[in-house]
């Protein structure tokens, strides 16, 4: 992840990391910013954040926010929203891809996003999967990261249930010509390293960055619980990001970016070795006239591998079980926005959206004697076509009320289940899936209420959904002893819900609260249906370790709770504050009585962070500490397994030798706590990030 280098702005510390209030995000035009004498066109930047936002819960994460986070990735910077959180505590050096799907507000279940992640308006959840590939993101200069709670919102389309993280790409100033370049060595052996530069053409300009990291890992498995088979597990990732803008006309500006990035990973022992790469393209023209626009056109292209391996009760030897040794997917999609002018104080916004995911797991299994003695190959495609209207009306001086609504016509095509003998070609399983085709709506109200002249109340209510990836539709997967198995048949998740809330700011003290309720209908979970040992349907030999699961459509996920983010400036210091708490329910019919009324599956009652820094004068030298608290958890849907509370707690201190160098050094997880980020079906904790201390320089030449 990289910052913005835009020095009309100066490093206010990770303390100050947590914009609480949605005005915040609001008052400064996308497009430009301000020195203190001037006013600085900024190309490369989308249309204006929304009227209607402001009657929503949004947090935002300023660059100079983003630069202070210890272990400089931006899915741990996210981690400091309140409620926002991956499937696993792990994070992309350890974490199997497929794990890291992120939502909000307890609605989880599975490892599927339920929030919508966008950079520059490109959906970025893995056309197969739904996961996000976090690595992909770090050689990215961003501007800004948003993440606006709760569903509904029609210009973002399906999959956005539980809210939208916005990614935006770091703009141009007119005359920038700067050269950058970080490094840093850090514990494990572990390296990171960036290059990039942003010039100016014209009127235009071009970015292009690029950045690599490694390390040896370290052991997942916790001290006690290891065997001969336990070993560290090293990964190695790299990408580069290019970004084109150029005017068209006075009012018309052309932004074209294109990335790739590989990301390979080992899990801790023999034959848990995964790997992802990806490359994605786009085009958006954006009109900023009479009538404000938008179009943008976008392809992701993906490949996913991934092995996997029984072993033995003693941990002495691990035998493979699996191969998925190719993954291809594809995304595609299309969107359209206008801004048509309907009169002071108001705003509409029409447009429609179209988008295609391809995929198919490719796989080796039942392996005799070390061999595969089977194929697999099955995936499908699916279609969604949406048009979506919003309004936004200021109806008075204190009073902005907004409402929009979409409707969403999806096809699921071509799902397929081929299995066969390697030795001979002959086929055990053919089958084809029926098409499949529905309709759905979705729809947003809120308002935004001035009661005071420090006091604005909020409030929304909203209904969303989700349709099935192509992962959980066709993909079997294991982790560990235990198997799951896909299922064809399951249908799109809906959501309902309300909210309310407020925002007061005094002097430099700001503070935000939000209560919601969510219901998730037809949530998709991982159900525990029998133990082994045992040959079971779409997956094969589970041992008695083990368990063997399906993917399932549960009644419903009951989520409620309340969010509190602070944040206050005091002299040379910036104090920040977060906390959530959730209490999650499924509700379950007859079939699935066994977890009726229990709390879904990895999703904590609470989470807090914290932190404090000192920036003397407002530079960018200064220290910070950022602490995070995550509370217990469920492994499985039974919940039978917990999952430990943790606490750990993070450093950054900077100092700037000259205006182009700087010297910082980070810790994460300072006190070598024991986050616990997964239990296996025999009891086999597995261990996040641990202690790990980084020495590095920054070097930014203009």
């Amino acid at each position: 992840m990289r910052i913005s280098r835009t020095r009309c702005t100066v490093s206010l510390g990770l303390a100050a990391s947590l914009a609480a209030t949605p005005a915040l995000a609001q008052d400064q035009p996308a497009s430009e910013i301000t020195w203190a004498d001037a006013l600085i066109t900024v190309v490369g930047k989308p249309l204006d954040v929304p009227l209607g936002d402001r009657a929503y819960s949004v947090t935002s994460i300023t660059p100079d926010m983003l630069a202070n986070e210890p272990s400089q990735r931006l899915e741990n910077a996210l981690r400091l929203v309140p409620g926002l959180q991956q499937f696993r505590r792990s994070d992309a050096r350890s974490a199997n891809p497929t794990s890291q799907g992120v939502t909000l507000r307890g609605l989880g279940g599975n490892a599927s996003s339920r929030a919508l992640l966008m950079l520059d308006g490109v959906p970025q959840s893995d056309p197969f999967g739904g996961w996000i590939s976090f690595p992909g993101y770090d050689a990215i200069n961003l501007a800004a990261v948003r993440v606006r709670r709760g569903g509904g919102t029609g210009s973002d389309g399906p999959g956005a249930l539980a809210g939208t993280i916005e990614l935006d790409s770091a703009g141009i100033r007119p005359d920038q010509s700067n050269v950058y370049g970080d490094l840093a060595y850090g514990s494990r052996n572990s390296i990171e390293a960036s290059v990039g530069t942003s010039q100016s053409l014209g009127a235009g300009g071009l970015s292009i960055s690029a950045q690599y990291a490694r390390g040896d890992g370290f052991v997942p498995t916790i001290a006690r619980q290891r065997g001969l088979v336990d070993r560290a597990a090293p990964y190695e990732q790299a990408g580069i990001n290019l970004r084109f803008v150029a005017p068209i006309d006075a009012d018309t500006e052309l932004q074209a970016s294109a990335r790739a990035f590989t990301d390979q990973r080992e899990r801790g022992f023999a034959f848990s070795d995964n790997s992802n790469d990806g490359a994605d393209a786009s085009v958006r023209l954006v009109g900023r006239g009479t009538l404000p626009w938008s179009a943008l056109a976008y392809v992701q292209m993906r490949s996913f591998a991934s092995s996997f391996a029984a072993i033995s009760a003693d941990r002495a030897a691990a035998t493979q079980t699996l191969d998925q040794f190719n993954v291809p997917s594809t995304g595609l999609g299309a969107r359209i926005e206008i801004r048509p002018s309907i009169g002071e104080g108001a705003e509409l916004r029409l447009g429609g959206e179209w988008r295609r995911t391809t995929g198919e797991t490719r796989e080796l299994f039942t392996y005799v004697a070390g061999n595969p003695t089977r194929l697999r190959r099955a995936g499908g495609a699916s279609d969604t076509f949406g048009a979506f209207a919003e309004a936004s009306w200021q109806s008075s001086p204190d009073l902005l009320l907004t409402g929009g609504g979409r409707v969403d016509r999806w096809t699921l095509t071509d799902g397929r289940l081929r299995e066969t003998v390697l030795a001979t070609g002959a086929p055990l399983t053919t089958t084809d899936f029926a098409n499949r085709s529905g309709w759905e709506g979705t729809g947003r109200l809120g308002f935004a209420w001035d009661a005071a002249s420090l006091l604005t109340l909020r409030g929304a209510g909203y209904l969303g959904w989700r349709l099935p990836t192509l992962n959980e539709l066709y993909r079997p997967f294991r982790v560990g002893a235990d198997a799951t198995a896909a299922n064809a048949a399951l249908a799109p998740e809906r959501l309902q819900g309300v909210e309310l809330g407020l925002d007061w700011e005094i002097f430099t003290l700001q503070l935000g609260a939000t209560v919601f309720w969510n219901r998730l209908d037809n949530a998709i979970a991982n159900v525990t249906l029998a133990r082994g040992p045992g040959t079971f349907p779409g997956v094969g030999f589970v041992s008695a370790a083990g368990s063997f699961n399906q993917r399932q459509n549960l009644d419903a996920v009951e989520a409620r709770g309340i969010e509190i983010e602070a944040r206050a400036d005091v002299g040379d210091f910036n104090f920040a504050a977060a906390y959530s708490y959730v209490d999650a329910e499924v509700r379950a019919g007859p079939g699935q009585a066994a977890i009726d009324g229990l709390r879904p599956a990895q999703v904590p009652r609470h989470f807090a962070t914290g932190s404090v820094g000192w920036f003397p004068q407002g530079n960018d030298s200064g220290v910070n500490l950022t602490a995070r608290y995550v509370g217990s958890q469920f492994e499985d849907d039974l919940g039978l397994l917990a999952l430990d509370d943790a606490l750990t707690l993070d450093a950054r201190a900077a100092l700037r030798i000259s205006r182009n160098l700087l010297v910082e050094l980070r810790g994460e997880n300072l006190f070598d706590a024991t986050v616990q980020a997964a239990i296996s079906g025999p009891g086999i904790i597995e261990r996040g990030m641990p202690r790990t201390i980084w020495l590095g320089v920054k070097l930014d030449i203009e």
